[in-house]
């Protein structure tokens, strides 16, 4: 931590108990004299409480925005009109189905819109049935390493998600999950 994200924190520190007796920083008595937090305190140390939001959130979004403008960049035709329509109904809310013969660029898209995603410090979970298919992916896992399900699958199997769990509150706060 730099001294001045300390310093940021340790204002934020001060506003939080502040707020707690009715005032602010931000209240005309300190004559603006107190610049905004250059950091979102709140989401920072709810996402630094959850090891798994943390680490889906470690990517470098400056990394992220030039990865996804070069893989734009190369797109053709279709795969741009795939790209734009799966960002739309993501940004929307809802779900859908990339389908292709092989060859056509389906996990090309994927990764785009991973990294357009990733970028925007958005959560994307790359989830294959396989260990071989997760490798396609950037930071691909299992369904079984993700989902916790349980090997070997029997009739009374089920996943091991405590709906309160910081598992769980990853998986609810993920924007796409491939």
């Amino acid at each position: 931590m730099t001294q001045e994200d300390a310093l940021d924190y340790g204002l934020f520190l001060i506003d939080k108990l502040l707020r707690t007796q009715g005032s602010s920083l931000a209240d005309d008595k300190f004559n603006g004299e107190f610049p905004p937090f250059r950091t979102d305190w709140e989401t920072r140390l709810a996402r630094d409480a959850n090891h798994f939001i943390a680490e889906q959130l470690e990517y470098d979004a400056g990394e992220m925005v030039a990865q996804a403008a070069d893989m734009k960049a190369c797109m053709n035709d279709e795969q741009r009109i795939a790209f734009n329509t799966l960002i739309q109904h993501i940004n929307e809310g809802g779900a859908f189905w990339l389908q292709g013969p092989g060859g056509t660029g389906k996990t090309f898209v994927y990764k785009a819109v991973c990294a357009e995603l990733r970028a925007q410090q958005k959560i994307v979970l790359c989830v294959a049935s396989s260990g071989i298919a997760a490798l396609l992916l950037p930071g691909g896992r299992t369904a079984h390493s993700t989902f916790k399900i349980p090997i070997p699958i029997l009739d009374t199997s089920v996943c091991n998600v405590p709906k309160n769990g910081l598992l769980a509150d990853m998986l609810r706060k993920a924007a796409l999950i491939i």
